[in-house]
């Protein structure tokens, strides 16, 4: 059987996050991700849902590595395990550059270089060991958690767009996670990566389901475009893969008129490419699709359409059985 994991966040309120969670009790889930953008904080949800589901692992998709200090992520970490009984992935990326300096008031520099520091400080405070550290961007003297980890290898996955930051996950992290990725490219991102060092392999996959297939194909391109709007570094890496008429119009039009109807100009052949939406027959085969690429883990982007609870029904009607 596939494993298959599903993600809760933006577009649901705390409460809806805690019912869902729930839900996934009785489903083939093998971690309940939560994304952190401005809303609801990473370590407090993902310690709250752990007692509220019991069966899946829990992952931080993705804590924002210029939020925090590196002590202040692996603290937050350890309780968080701790609180799961041993259940948390740690998904760290660098975000974006209007986030980073706009929302937490840092500059966005050296993201490798900060990204492989924080790794490396992390593991260490999770040894337990007192530690003195020095890098290019941080120094630690005389550091040490005053509660024991219960784990001294908390999996550490990295949010990886372009191939600087693919590299430095299969160099030192024990996951990747990607995000709206082509099939054909990430097929062979894959291939050619996982032949130097296995690792695991986890997409998020924006997922509308409804019974009237165009909602669900709208519902799709209207988060696709916000991403391609306000995501920078999404809509470069996306012109470099075939998509560069589409992301310029896209994008043109958000300039003009904001979010309002630019999801008009996200073509079907994207949409279908970079996500699963239609009914549910359409979205079992779209799922097998992206199987194909080679992909360790799909994450399955919740995207509700009306009613949360009756989405969210559908959806694991949907992948229950895959």
């Amino acid at each position: 059987m596939m494993r298959v994991s599903y993600s809760l966040g933006s577009l649901l309120t705390i409460n809806q996050v805690i019912d869902c969670s729930k839900k996934l009790n009785r489903a083939n889930s093998d971690v309940i991700w939560i994304p952190e953008t401005w809303g609801m904080e990473n370590f407090s949800m993902l310690s709250l849902i752990s007692q509220k589901n019991s069966t899946a692992k829990i992952g931080s998709s993705i804590i924002n590595i210029y939020s925090r200090s590196p002590s202040q992520i692996a603290m937050g970490a350890v309780t968080a395990d701790t609180i799961s009984n041993g259940r948390l992935i740690l998904g760290l990326g660098s975000s974006s550059k209007p986030i980073v300096e706009q929302f937490h008031g840092e500059k966005f520099v050296k993201p490798v270089q900060r990204m492989k520091e924080y790794v490396e400080i992390i593991r260490l405070i999770l040894s337990g060991k007192k530690i003195n550290y020095s890098g290019d961007i941080f120094s630690l003297e005389n550091f040490s958690l005053l509660i024991k980890p219960p784990r001294d290898n908390i999996p550490i996955y990295l949010a990886a767009i372009n191939q600087k930051m693919v590299n430095l996950a299969w160099e030192i992290g024990d996951g990747v996670i990607f995000y709206l990725r082509p099939k054909t490219e990430i097929k062979s991102t894959l291939e050619r990566m996982q032949k130097q060092k296995k690792i695991d392999s986890t997409l998020q996959i924006i997922t509308c389901i409804h019974n009237d297939s165009e909602k669900a194909i709208e519902r799709a391109k209207k988060t696709l475009a916000f991403y391609i709007s306000v995501g920078g570094i999404y809509r470069e890496f996306l012109a470099d893969n075939g998509y560069k008429k589409d992301t310029k119009n896209i994008h043109d039009e958000y300039q003009k008129t904001g979010l309002k109807n630019n999801f008009t100009l996200v073509s079907d052949k994207m949409v279908k490419d970079l996500c699963i939406c239609g009914t549910v027959n359409e979205c079992q085969q779209q799922f097998k699709q992206f199987q194909e690429t080679g992909i360790d883990l799909p994450i399955i982007q919740f995207n509700p359409i009306g009613d949360v609870n009756e989405s969210f029904d559908m959806l694991l009607n949907t992948f229950g059985d895959i």
